[in-house]
């Protein structure tokens, strides 16, 4: 492994993840939305930082995600808060696929 690689460890299999799907898995102490959009996978803590919503419940377009709550907008694809009230960005995590397996690591926020 290089200087500063990500860890990355495995959370679900591409079975449970298929095209158009979406899960949530717990990965140490917290809980990470899984998206599979036309057959790229991304993740993102599954809690909106306005109060705490279930961001997968929401409504997906494209790679944006509502909170299903107050309707605040995050885009999946690196975490960014995109629509009030939300005023902080969410988590996300490299996400990649070993054989079956899906696995994710942080991604650094600059």
């Amino acid at each position: 492994m290089t200087p500063n690689a990500p860890e990355f460890t495995t959370v679900a299999t591409t079975t449970e993840l298929p095209p158009g799907q979406r899960i949530v898995v717990e990965w140490g102490q917290h809980w990470v939305a899984l998206f599979n959009v036309d057959g790229r996978l991304y993740a993102i803590e599954d809690i909106c930082p306005h109060d705490d919503g279930p961001l997968a419940e929401g409504e997906l377009t494209g790679c944006v995600i509502a909170c299903p709550r107050h309707g605040a907008q995050f885009d999946i694809t690196n975490g960014n808060v995109l629509r009030a009230p939300a005023l902080a960005n969410v988590p996300a995590y490299h996400v990649r696929v070993q054989g079956d397996e899906v696995q994710i690591a942080p991604m650094a926020r600059s």
